[in-house]
């Protein structure tokens, strides 16, 4: 089986969990996950299966969507409701001033990573340091919000829509939000509905799949839907022959193909005119250099080749 499985997440597990489980289910070694939702945390939980573990790295930075629930008026160690009480404030806010404070979060803001997470500094995970008691300083990371959507507020809860790129913490966020109302809070509750090209209407859940592991593979969804996100760039199968054996495409090669506009560094996937994905290439150079370009000058460094045309 070679595909993106995606998971709708229950409370309780890590995601690791979550890839132990289906391996066993699934008789299959090659599985992974592309970014991880916290125990507590539910939904949209991709995993990569077979083949498709290739491109792992590439399905990690894609925008996320969650539905939340902030409850204010208590902070907590984790900044969600795992942790143990730190300070409990009486709630004194509207709703309307609720609403106008969450405005002020929207577009492109900084967020300080929380102890009790996944990140790593010096090569240790802050949660490992922080279950020690130990807690360092850490840089500001800038994340953007796209939409922020109130769903209710029926205080001390507020119930609302996130829209945001990969990196952002939602449980931060709901610290923040606190901190600008004067009364603190925390994260009661998560669940992920989209990330990246896939949403809850795509995912099975770990229940359905014990039930049934054959599930898997009707709903298994592909590696080109998957890197669906990326610009897309078509080439013959000449060339792709020579891609896949090394050959790295030139400003020349791309003169000849409909090419994207796209920037230094930009991931794109490279198509067979068959219809095939053959691999995914990151670009040495902007679209918009292409014609004023040596013919020899280097234009991408083919990252994962996922096709063998060896044959």
């Amino acid at each position: 089986m070679n595909g993106v499985l995606v998971i709708d997440k229950p409370v309780g597990p890590t995601s690791h969990d979550v890839v132990a489980k289906v391996r066993k289910l699934l008789k299959e070694k090659a599985i992974g996950h592309t970014g991880t939702l916290d125990p507590a945390a539910t939904g949209v939980l991709p995993l990569v299966v077979g083949g498709a573990t290739k491109i792992a790295r590439f399905l990690t930075g894609g925008d996320k969507t969650y539905d939340a629930v902030i409850a204010l008026g208590t902070t907590t160690t984790t900044l969600d409701g795992e942790g143990e009480v730190l300070e409990t404030k009486p709630v004194t806010c509207t709703p309307a001033e609720v609403e106008v404070a969450l405005k002020s979060f929207v577009g492109p803001i900084e967020q300080v990573p929380p102890m009790y997470s996944a990140k790593k500094i010096d090569g240790k995970r802050l949660y490992e340091l922080a279950r020690k008691g130990v807690e360092v300083e850490r840089e500001a990371k800038k994340v953007t919000i796209y939409t922020l959507d109130v769903r209710r507020v029926e205080l001390p809860l507020v119930e609302l829509s996130v829209c945001c790129s990969a990196g952002t913490y939602v449980r931060v966020l709901a610290q923040d939000l606190g901190v600008k109302l004067g009364c603190g809070g925390h994260l009661k509750q998560l669940r992920r509905t989209v990330a990246g090209p896939f949403s809850l209407a795509d995912a099975v859940t770990l229940e359905a799949l014990a039930t049934d592991p054959a599930l898997a593979e009707s709903r298994a969804l592909p590696v080109s839907r998957a890197l669906a996100h990326l610009p897309r760039i078509t080439i013959p199968e000449h060339l792709g022959k020579m891609v896949a054996s090394g050959y790295q495409l030139t400003a020349g090669d791309l003169k000849t193909l409909d090419v994207p506009e796209f920037a230094v560094d930009a991931e794109l996937v490279l198509w067979l005119d068959r219809g095939e994905v053959l691999a995914v290439a990151k670009s040495l150079m902007p679209s918009g250099e292409i014609e004023s370009s040596r013919r020899e000058r280097r234009a991408f460094e083919t990252e994962r080749v996922l096709l063998d045309l060896r044959k």
